[in-house]
Protein backbone atom coordinates (compact mmCIF):
# COMPACT_ATOMS: atom_id res chain seq x y z
CA UNK A 1 0.00 0.00 0.00
CA UNK A 2 2.71 2.40 1.07
CA UNK A 3 4.48 1.70 -2.60
CA UNK A 4 1.14 2.58 -4.22
CA UNK A 5 0.46 5.90 -2.24
CA UNK A 6 4.37 6.60 -3.06
CA UNK A 7 3.67 5.68 -6.75
CA UNK A 8 0.32 7.89 -7.10
CA UNK A 9 2.66 10.66 -5.53
CA UNK A 10 4.95 10.66 -7.77
CA UNK A 11 2.64 10.27 -10.66
CA UNK A 12 1.61 13.89 -9.77
CA UNK A 13 5.16 15.35 -8.50
CA UNK A 14 4.94 18.19 -11.67
CA UNK A 15 9.01 18.24 -11.08
CA UNK A 16 9.45 14.58 -11.48
CA UNK A 17 7.17 14.71 -14.36
CA UNK A 18 9.76 17.68 -16.33
CA UNK A 19 12.49 16.10 -14.81
CA UNK A 20 11.84 12.75 -17.14
CA UNK A 21 10.67 14.66 -19.98
CA UNK A 22 13.84 17.42 -19.97
CA UNK A 23 16.12 14.04 -19.24
CA UNK A 24 14.32 11.89 -22.54
CA UNK A 25 15.18 15.16 -24.61
CA UNK A 26 18.83 15.44 -23.47
CA UNK A 27 19.33 11.68 -23.63
CA UNK A 28 17.64 11.40 -27.55
CA UNK A 29 20.16 14.51 -28.22
CA UNK A 30 23.23 13.30 -26.79
CA UNK A 31 22.53 9.45 -28.10
CA UNK A 32 21.70 11.62 -32.07
CA UNK A 33 25.45 12.84 -31.21
CA UNK A 34 27.81 10.05 -32.80
CA UNK A 35 30.51 9.31 -29.68
CA UNK A 36 27.95 10.70 -27.37
CA UNK A 37 27.49 7.46 -25.03
CA UNK A 38 24.27 7.11 -22.35
CA UNK A 39 26.92 7.45 -19.65
CA UNK A 40 28.85 10.56 -21.35
CA UNK A 41 25.07 11.99 -21.70
CA UNK A 42 24.49 11.41 -18.03
CA UNK A 43 28.02 12.33 -17.18
CA UNK A 44 27.51 15.81 -18.58
CA UNK A 45 24.20 16.24 -16.21
CA UNK A 46 25.52 14.75 -13.41
CA UNK A 47 27.02 18.02 -11.80
CA UNK A 48 23.36 19.77 -12.15
CA UNK A 49 21.85 17.27 -10.13
CA UNK A 50 23.67 18.39 -7.10
CA UNK A 51 21.01 20.74 -5.61
CA UNK A 52 18.12 19.07 -7.20
CA UNK A 53 15.51 17.01 -4.51
CA UNK A 54 16.80 13.15 -4.99
CA UNK A 55 14.02 11.63 -6.47
CA UNK A 56 13.77 14.40 -9.27
CA UNK A 57 17.44 14.21 -10.41
CA UNK A 58 17.65 10.27 -10.27
CA UNK A 59 14.86 10.13 -12.74
CA UNK A 60 16.46 13.10 -14.91
CA UNK A 61 19.81 10.71 -15.06
CA UNK A 62 17.52 7.71 -15.43
CA UNK A 63 15.75 9.51 -18.34
CA UNK A 64 18.76 10.16 -20.33
CA UNK A 65 19.65 6.91 -20.06
CA UNK A 66 16.21 5.65 -21.60
CA UNK A 67 16.27 8.75 -24.35
CA UNK A 68 20.26 8.08 -25.32
CA UNK A 69 19.22 4.21 -26.41
CA UNK A 70 16.46 4.88 -28.91
CA UNK A 71 18.83 8.32 -30.04
CA UNK A 72 21.44 6.09 -31.07
CA UNK A 73 19.32 4.55 -33.70
CA UNK A 74 18.76 7.97 -35.54
CA UNK A 75 22.50 8.39 -36.70
CA UNK A 76 22.43 4.61 -37.24
CA UNK A 77 19.76 4.29 -39.31
CA UNK A 78 20.54 7.65 -41.43
CA UNK A 79 24.22 8.15 -42.02
CA UNK A 80 25.30 4.70 -40.78
CA UNK A 81 27.04 5.44 -37.94
CA UNK A 82 25.87 4.68 -34.67
CA UNK A 83 25.31 7.34 -31.94
CA UNK A 84 25.76 4.90 -28.94
CA UNK A 85 27.57 1.30 -28.82
CA UNK A 86 24.57 -0.67 -28.73
CA UNK A 87 23.02 1.12 -31.78
CA UNK A 88 25.67 -0.65 -33.59
CA UNK A 89 23.54 -3.73 -34.70
CA UNK A 90 20.62 -1.85 -35.69
CA UNK A 91 22.82 -0.11 -38.59
CA UNK A 92 22.99 -3.42 -40.44
CA UNK A 93 19.62 -3.39 -41.82
CA UNK A 94 18.57 0.19 -40.55
CA UNK A 95 20.52 1.67 -43.03
CA UNK A 96 19.29 -0.67 -45.45
CA UNK A 97 16.09 0.43 -45.19
CA UNK A 98 16.98 3.87 -44.95
CA UNK A 99 19.18 3.41 -48.58
CA UNK A 100 15.06 1.58 -50.12
CA UNK A 101 13.49 5.13 -49.09
CA UNK A 102 12.32 3.34 -45.97
CA UNK A 103 14.10 5.44 -43.01
CA UNK A 104 10.89 6.99 -41.38
CA UNK A 105 9.38 3.12 -41.41
CA UNK A 106 12.90 1.96 -39.69
CA UNK A 107 12.93 4.68 -36.95
CA UNK A 108 9.68 3.78 -36.21
CA UNK A 109 10.21 0.22 -36.04
CA UNK A 110 13.08 1.50 -33.52
CA UNK A 111 11.04 3.56 -31.75
CA UNK A 112 8.17 1.11 -30.54
CA UNK A 113 10.36 -2.08 -30.06
CA UNK A 114 12.50 1.03 -27.56
CA UNK A 115 9.54 1.24 -25.78
CA UNK A 116 8.21 -2.51 -25.63
CA UNK A 117 12.11 -3.38 -24.41
CA UNK A 118 12.15 -0.46 -21.75
CA UNK A 119 8.56 -1.45 -20.34
CA UNK A 120 9.65 -5.18 -20.66
CA UNK A 121 12.87 -4.49 -18.51
CA UNK A 122 10.74 -2.02 -15.77
CA UNK A 123 8.03 -4.69 -14.88
CA UNK A 124 11.66 -7.48 -14.29
CA UNK A 125 13.37 -4.46 -12.38
CA UNK A 126 10.51 -4.57 -10.10
CA UNK A 127 9.51 -7.75 -9.44
CA UNK A 128 13.45 -8.60 -8.94
CA UNK A 129 15.10 -5.72 -7.37
CA UNK A 130 13.44 -5.63 -3.54
CA UNK A 131 13.08 -9.48 -3.27
CA UNK A 132 16.95 -10.26 -3.60
CA UNK A 133 17.84 -6.57 -1.93
CA UNK A 134 15.65 -8.69 1.17
CA UNK A 135 17.97 -11.40 0.94
CA UNK A 136 20.97 -9.03 1.81
CA UNK A 137 19.42 -6.75 5.00
CA UNK A 138 21.29 -9.96 6.96
CA UNK A 139 24.58 -8.98 5.56
CA UNK A 140 27.07 -7.70 8.64
CA UNK A 141 30.38 -5.91 8.09
CA UNK A 142 32.07 -8.95 6.64
CA UNK A 143 29.28 -10.06 4.39
CA UNK A 144 29.16 -6.34 3.04
CA UNK A 145 33.09 -6.55 2.63
CA UNK A 146 32.81 -9.81 0.84
CA UNK A 147 30.13 -8.26 -1.18
CA UNK A 148 32.37 -5.29 -2.18
CA UNK A 149 34.90 -8.23 -3.35
CA UNK A 150 32.39 -9.53 -4.82
CA UNK A 151 31.61 -6.15 -7.09
CA UNK A 152 35.87 -5.96 -7.67
CA UNK A 153 35.61 -9.35 -8.65
CA UNK A 154 33.31 -8.13 -12.15
CA UNK A 155 36.41 -6.15 -13.02
CA UNK A 156 37.58 -9.39 -14.91
CA UNK A 157 34.74 -9.51 -16.67
CA UNK A 158 34.54 -6.20 -17.85
CA UNK A 159 38.32 -5.89 -18.56
CA UNK A 160 37.34 -6.90 -22.75
CA UNK A 161 40.65 -8.41 -24.23
CA UNK A 162 43.32 -7.88 -21.42
CA UNK A 163 42.27 -9.42 -18.00
CA UNK A 164 45.39 -7.33 -16.66
CA UNK A 165 44.58 -4.24 -18.11
CA UNK A 166 41.70 -4.47 -16.62
CA UNK A 167 43.20 -5.42 -12.99
CA UNK A 168 45.75 -2.28 -13.40
CA UNK A 169 42.23 0.12 -14.25
CA UNK A 170 40.81 -1.54 -11.09
CA UNK A 171 43.89 -0.80 -9.48
CA UNK A 172 44.17 2.48 -10.14
CA UNK A 173 40.72 3.18 -8.95
CA UNK A 174 41.38 1.69 -5.54
CA UNK A 175 44.27 3.90 -5.64
CA UNK A 176 42.32 6.69 -6.25
CA UNK A 177 39.62 5.51 -2.94
CA UNK A 178 42.63 5.56 -0.14
CA UNK A 179 43.31 9.42 -0.93
CA UNK A 180 42.34 11.34 1.96
CA UNK A 181 41.25 10.75 5.41
CA UNK A 182 41.48 6.86 6.92
CA UNK A 183 37.95 6.07 7.43
CA UNK A 184 38.79 4.18 10.79
CA UNK A 185 41.85 6.17 12.91
CA UNK A 186 41.47 9.46 10.80
CA UNK A 187 44.69 10.35 9.47
CA UNK A 188 45.56 11.73 6.81
CA UNK A 189 46.99 9.68 3.27
CA UNK A 190 48.01 11.04 0.00
CA UNK A 191 46.95 14.49 0.26
CA UNK A 192 50.82 16.13 0.05
CA UNK A 193 49.73 18.93 2.10
CA UNK A 194 46.89 20.01 0.01
CA UNK A 195 43.51 20.78 1.91
CA UNK A 196 41.55 19.99 -0.58
CA UNK A 197 41.92 16.23 -0.44
CA UNK A 198 41.64 15.88 2.88
CA UNK A 199 37.73 15.00 2.05
CA UNK A 200 38.98 12.55 -0.61
CA UNK A 201 38.68 12.45 -4.19
CA UNK A 202 34.76 12.24 -5.07
CA UNK A 203 33.79 9.57 -7.42
CA UNK A 204 31.24 12.28 -9.67
CA UNK A 205 34.50 13.69 -10.66
CA UNK A 206 36.59 10.35 -12.13
CA UNK A 207 33.46 9.92 -14.02
CA UNK A 208 32.75 12.90 -15.67
CA UNK A 209 36.69 12.82 -16.42
CA UNK A 210 36.87 9.47 -17.34
CA UNK A 211 33.78 9.62 -19.83
CA UNK A 212 32.76 13.13 -20.88
CA UNK A 213 36.20 14.89 -20.77
CA UNK A 214 37.87 11.34 -22.12
CA UNK A 215 35.66 11.31 -24.90
CA UNK A 216 35.88 15.11 -26.01
CA UNK A 217 39.63 14.45 -26.42
CA UNK A 218 39.03 11.37 -28.53
CA UNK A 219 36.67 12.86 -30.41
CA UNK A 220 39.13 15.57 -31.39
CA UNK A 221 41.37 12.84 -33.07
CA UNK A 222 38.64 12.08 -35.38
CA UNK A 223 37.06 13.06 -38.67
CA UNK A 224 33.76 14.42 -39.02
CA UNK A 225 30.39 12.64 -39.46
CA UNK A 226 28.55 12.33 -42.48
CA UNK A 227 26.02 14.76 -42.72
CA UNK A 228 22.28 13.32 -42.68
CA UNK A 229 19.43 13.94 -44.99
CA UNK A 230 16.33 15.65 -44.37
CA UNK A 231 14.09 13.62 -47.21
CA UNK A 232 12.06 11.09 -46.51
CA UNK A 233 12.47 10.97 -42.59
CA UNK A 234 9.41 11.15 -41.71
CA UNK A 235 8.11 8.78 -38.71
CA UNK A 236 5.91 5.81 -39.21
CA UNK A 237 4.70 3.75 -36.86
CA UNK A 238 4.09 0.34 -37.50
CA UNK A 239 0.72 -1.18 -38.25
CA UNK A 240 -1.55 -4.08 -36.93
CA UNK A 241 0.00 -6.48 -39.42
CA UNK A 242 3.59 -4.92 -39.31
CA UNK A 243 3.18 -5.47 -35.10
CA UNK A 244 2.38 -9.09 -36.22
CA UNK A 245 5.49 -9.64 -37.60
CA UNK A 246 7.66 -8.02 -35.08
CA UNK A 247 6.42 -9.46 -31.79
CA UNK A 248 8.73 -12.75 -31.97
CA UNK A 249 11.98 -10.68 -32.87
CA UNK A 250 11.08 -8.09 -30.04
CA UNK A 251 10.53 -11.28 -27.72
CA UNK A 252 13.73 -12.28 -28.37
CA UNK A 253 15.18 -8.86 -27.89
CA UNK A 254 13.40 -8.76 -24.28
CA UNK A 255 14.32 -12.44 -23.49
CA UNK A 256 17.98 -11.61 -24.00
CA UNK A 257 18.15 -8.16 -22.66
CA UNK A 258 17.01 -9.51 -19.57
CA UNK A 259 19.98 -11.77 -18.88
CA UNK A 260 22.35 -9.59 -20.24
CA UNK A 261 21.41 -6.59 -18.17
CA UNK A 262 21.52 -8.17 -14.90
CA UNK A 263 24.66 -9.81 -15.72
CA UNK A 264 27.52 -7.46 -14.91
CA UNK A 265 29.99 -6.09 -17.88
CA UNK A 266 27.46 -7.24 -20.57
CA UNK A 267 25.24 -4.56 -21.22
CA UNK A 268 23.41 -3.34 -24.10
CA UNK A 269 26.19 -3.80 -26.97
CA UNK A 270 26.53 -7.54 -26.56
CA UNK A 271 22.52 -7.84 -25.97
CA UNK A 272 21.69 -6.15 -29.11
CA UNK A 273 24.52 -8.39 -31.74
CA UNK A 274 22.80 -11.41 -29.49
CA UNK A 275 19.37 -10.63 -29.92
CA UNK A 276 20.27 -10.07 -34.01
CA UNK A 277 21.79 -13.41 -34.00
CA UNK A 278 18.79 -14.72 -32.29
CA UNK A 279 16.49 -13.14 -34.33
CA UNK A 280 18.07 -14.48 -37.55
CA UNK A 281 18.51 -18.22 -36.51
CA UNK A 282 14.41 -18.06 -35.58
CA UNK A 283 12.84 -15.94 -38.35
CA UNK A 284 10.92 -17.24 -41.43
CA UNK A 285 12.62 -14.98 -43.60
CA UNK A 286 16.37 -15.17 -42.47
CA UNK A 287 17.44 -14.14 -46.29
CA UNK A 288 16.29 -10.70 -45.77
CA UNK A 289 18.95 -10.22 -42.89
CA UNK A 290 21.69 -7.61 -43.61
CA UNK A 291 19.21 -6.33 -46.88
CA UNK A 292 16.88 -4.28 -45.03
CA UNK A 293 14.90 -6.83 -42.56
CA UNK A 294 12.39 -4.82 -40.21
CA UNK A 295 13.26 -8.02 -37.63
CA UNK A 296 16.71 -6.82 -37.82
CA UNK A 297 15.62 -3.24 -36.03
CA UNK A 298 13.27 -4.49 -33.95
CA UNK A 299 15.49 -7.40 -32.03
CA UNK A 300 18.85 -5.29 -31.49
CA UNK A 301 16.93 -2.16 -30.43
CA UNK A 302 14.01 -4.23 -27.87
CA UNK A 303 17.44 -5.44 -26.36
CA UNK A 304 19.71 -2.78 -25.42
CA UNK A 305 16.36 -0.49 -24.53
CA UNK A 306 15.05 -3.56 -21.83
CA UNK A 307 19.08 -3.17 -20.37
CA UNK A 308 18.39 0.63 -19.46
CA UNK A 309 16.44 -1.21 -16.90
CA UNK A 310 17.73 -4.31 -16.04
CA UNK A 311 20.97 -3.17 -15.53
CA UNK A 312 20.01 -1.09 -12.25
CA UNK A 313 18.78 -4.69 -10.85
CA UNK A 314 22.61 -5.13 -9.48
CA UNK A 315 22.63 -1.60 -8.47
CA UNK A 316 19.75 -1.29 -6.42
CA UNK A 317 19.86 -4.75 -4.80
CA UNK A 318 23.21 -4.97 -4.10
CA UNK A 319 25.19 -1.23 -4.63
CA UNK A 320 27.26 -3.19 -7.77
CA UNK A 321 27.13 -1.33 -10.54
CA UNK A 322 27.32 -3.53 -13.39
CA UNK A 323 27.61 -0.74 -16.87
CA UNK A 324 28.78 2.39 -17.29
CA UNK A 325 25.75 4.24 -17.19
CA UNK A 326 25.12 2.83 -13.75
CA UNK A 327 28.48 3.73 -12.66
CA UNK A 328 27.15 7.46 -13.41
CA UNK A 329 23.63 6.79 -11.89
CA UNK A 330 25.73 5.41 -8.88
CA UNK A 331 27.41 8.84 -8.85
CA UNK A 332 24.18 10.41 -8.69
CA UNK A 333 22.62 8.47 -5.77
CA UNK A 334 26.25 9.53 -3.76
CA UNK A 335 25.92 13.46 -4.68
CA UNK A 336 22.84 12.97 -1.87
CA UNK A 337 24.04 10.68 0.30
CA UNK A 338 22.27 7.82 -1.07
CA UNK A 339 23.87 4.50 -1.10
CA UNK A 340 22.12 1.91 -3.18
CA UNK A 341 21.87 -1.67 -1.87
CA UNK A 342 19.74 -3.27 0.67
CA UNK A 343 19.40 -0.29 3.18
CA UNK A 344 17.93 1.82 0.95
CA UNK A 345 14.66 0.32 0.53
CA UNK A 346 14.49 0.80 4.17
CA UNK A 347 15.76 4.49 4.58
CA UNK A 348 14.45 5.56 1.25
CA UNK A 349 11.93 3.63 0.08
CA UNK A 350 10.37 6.52 -1.46
CA UNK A 351 12.96 7.00 -4.07
CA UNK A 352 13.60 3.41 -5.00
CA UNK A 353 9.63 4.04 -5.90
CA UNK A 354 9.99 7.16 -7.31
CA UNK A 355 12.23 5.99 -9.52
CA UNK A 356 10.31 3.24 -11.10
CA UNK A 357 7.64 5.52 -11.95
CA UNK A 358 9.87 8.07 -13.47
CA UNK A 359 11.34 4.93 -15.62
CA UNK A 360 7.61 4.38 -16.52
CA UNK A 361 7.35 8.19 -17.45
CA UNK A 362 10.16 8.46 -19.46
CA UNK A 363 9.21 5.08 -21.39
CA UNK A 364 6.24 6.52 -22.57
CA UNK A 365 8.08 10.55 -23.23
CA UNK A 366 9.89 8.87 -25.44
CA UNK A 367 7.30 8.06 -27.99
CA UNK A 368 5.86 11.44 -27.69
CA UNK A 369 9.13 13.09 -27.80
CA UNK A 370 10.21 10.96 -30.35
CA UNK A 371 7.66 11.75 -33.11
CA UNK A 372 8.35 15.46 -33.13
CA UNK A 373 12.11 15.36 -32.42
CA UNK A 374 13.65 13.59 -35.50
CA UNK A 375 14.12 16.96 -37.65
CA UNK A 376 16.27 18.77 -34.63
CA UNK A 377 18.22 15.85 -34.55
CA UNK A 378 19.19 15.97 -37.70
CA UNK A 379 20.00 19.71 -37.65
CA UNK A 380 22.27 18.75 -34.28
CA UNK A 381 24.19 16.07 -35.98
CA UNK A 382 25.05 18.50 -38.81
CA UNK A 383 26.31 20.86 -36.74
CA UNK A 384 30.42 21.18 -37.21
CA UNK A 385 32.06 19.04 -34.80
CA UNK A 386 34.35 21.63 -32.98
CA UNK A 387 31.20 23.28 -32.01
CA UNK A 388 30.03 20.23 -30.14
CA UNK A 389 33.03 19.76 -28.45
CA UNK A 390 33.23 23.27 -27.73
CA UNK A 391 29.71 23.41 -26.28
CA UNK A 392 30.14 20.07 -24.40
CA UNK A 393 33.32 20.93 -23.17
CA UNK A 394 32.06 24.19 -21.88
CA UNK A 395 29.20 22.77 -20.14
CA UNK A 396 31.10 19.99 -18.10
CA UNK A 397 33.16 22.78 -16.54
CA UNK A 398 30.39 24.63 -16.13
CA UNK A 399 28.37 22.07 -14.40
CA UNK A 400 31.43 20.73 -12.18
CA UNK A 401 32.12 24.09 -10.86
CA UNK A 402 28.83 24.90 -9.66
CA UNK A 403 29.31 22.04 -7.40
CA UNK A 404 31.61 23.49 -4.86
CA UNK A 405 32.73 26.79 -6.78
CA UNK A 406 36.11 24.80 -6.49
CA UNK A 407 39.01 25.53 -9.51
CA UNK A 408 40.23 22.48 -7.63
CA UNK A 409 37.99 20.35 -9.07
CA UNK A 410 38.12 21.36 -12.46
CA UNK A 411 41.91 20.92 -12.33
CA UNK A 412 40.91 16.92 -11.29
CA UNK A 413 38.13 15.99 -13.79
CA UNK A 414 40.49 17.58 -16.34
CA UNK A 415 43.29 15.10 -14.74
CA UNK A 416 40.96 12.27 -15.06
CA UNK A 417 40.22 13.27 -18.66
CA UNK A 418 44.00 12.95 -19.96
CA UNK A 419 44.10 9.60 -17.74
CA UNK A 420 41.07 8.42 -19.46
CA UNK A 421 42.28 9.14 -23.10
CA UNK A 422 45.50 7.60 -22.04
CA UNK A 423 43.84 4.19 -21.29
CA UNK A 424 41.89 4.49 -24.12
CA UNK A 425 44.80 4.96 -26.27
CA UNK A 426 46.21 1.63 -24.14
CA UNK A 427 43.00 -0.37 -24.41
CA UNK A 428 42.39 -0.06 -21.09
CA UNK A 429 38.92 -0.28 -19.76
CA UNK A 430 37.04 2.59 -17.80
CA UNK A 431 34.70 0.73 -15.54
CA UNK A 432 37.05 -1.22 -13.53
CA UNK A 433 38.63 2.17 -12.31
CA UNK A 434 35.50 3.46 -11.49
CA UNK A 435 34.49 0.31 -9.49
CA UNK A 436 37.84 0.23 -7.73
CA UNK A 437 37.16 4.41 -6.79
CA UNK A 438 33.94 3.74 -5.64
CA UNK A 439 33.75 0.25 -4.28
CA UNK A 440 37.18 0.82 -2.51
CA UNK A 441 35.92 2.49 0.65
CA UNK A 442 33.28 -0.22 1.00
CA UNK A 443 35.84 -2.92 1.11
CA UNK A 444 38.22 -1.34 3.55
CA UNK A 445 35.60 0.27 5.62
CA UNK A 446 34.10 -2.90 6.10
CA UNK A 447 36.91 -5.16 6.12
CA UNK A 448 38.56 -2.89 9.18
CA UNK A 449 35.20 -3.08 11.22
CA UNK A 450 35.57 -6.65 11.13
CA UNK A 451 38.73 -6.85 12.18
CA UNK A 452 37.89 -4.44 15.05
CA UNK A 453 35.02 -6.76 16.02
CA UNK A 454 36.99 -10.22 15.79
CA UNK A 455 40.21 -8.60 16.90
CA UNK A 456 41.78 -9.01 14.06
CA UNK A 457 41.10 -12.37 13.63
CA UNK A 458 40.40 -13.03 9.72
CA UNK A 459 38.48 -16.43 10.37
CA UNK A 460 35.08 -13.96 10.80
CA UNK A 461 34.99 -13.60 7.31
CA UNK A 462 34.85 -17.56 6.84
CA UNK A 463 32.15 -17.98 9.92
CA UNK A 464 29.71 -15.36 8.87
CA UNK A 465 27.81 -17.50 6.29
CA UNK A 466 27.03 -15.11 3.90
CA UNK A 467 30.65 -13.47 3.66
CA UNK A 468 31.67 -17.26 3.19
CA UNK A 469 29.16 -17.54 0.05
CA UNK A 470 29.58 -14.30 -1.64
CA UNK A 471 34.01 -14.63 -1.36
CA UNK A 472 33.42 -18.10 -2.98
CA UNK A 473 31.21 -16.39 -5.32
CA UNK A 474 33.94 -13.71 -5.95
CA UNK A 475 36.73 -17.00 -6.46
CA UNK A 476 34.51 -18.53 -8.88
CA UNK A 477 34.04 -15.50 -10.98
CA UNK A 478 37.40 -14.26 -10.50
CA UNK A 479 38.71 -18.40 -11.80
CA UNK A 480 36.78 -18.13 -14.40
CA UNK A 481 37.84 -15.04 -16.02
CA UNK A 482 41.17 -16.27 -15.68
CA UNK A 483 40.47 -19.28 -17.65
CA UNK A 484 38.68 -17.54 -20.31
CA UNK A 485 41.63 -15.70 -20.78
CA UNK A 486 44.65 -17.34 -20.54
CA UNK A 487 43.60 -21.39 -20.51
CA UNK A 488 40.75 -21.68 -23.40
CA UNK A 489 42.93 -20.39 -26.19
CA UNK A 490 45.42 -22.68 -25.47
CA UNK A 491 42.94 -25.41 -25.30
CA UNK A 492 41.48 -24.00 -28.47
CA UNK A 493 44.96 -24.34 -29.88
CA UNK A 494 46.03 -27.79 -29.01
CA UNK A 495 42.71 -28.89 -30.12
CA UNK A 496 43.10 -27.53 -33.91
Amino acid sequence: MEATLSALATLTNGWVMLAALGGVIWGIFGGALPGISPSIAMALLLPFTYGMDPTVALVMLASVYVGAEYGGSIPAILIRTPGTNSAAATTIDGFEMARQGRAGEALGISLMSGLVGGLFGLVVLVLATEPLARVALAFTPPAYCALGILGLSVIASLSGRSLVKGLIAGILGLMVATVGTDPVSGVSRFTMGVPDLLSGIRPILIMVGLFAVAEMLEQISKPAWDRAERRDTRLKLPNLPMWRRLWKPQAIGCAIGTFEGVTPGAGGTIAAFMAYNEARRWSAKPDEFGRGSVEGVAAPEAANNVVTATALVPLLSLGIPGSNSAAILLGGFLIHGLIPGPMLFVKAPDVIYGLYVGLFAANILMVLVGLVILTPCIWLVNRPKPWLIAFILALVMSGVYAIDNSVFDLGIVLAAGVVGYVMRRCGMPMLPMVLGGVLGFLVESNYRRSLVISRGDHSIFIEDPVSLGLLLAALALTAYSVWREYLRPQSKEAIA
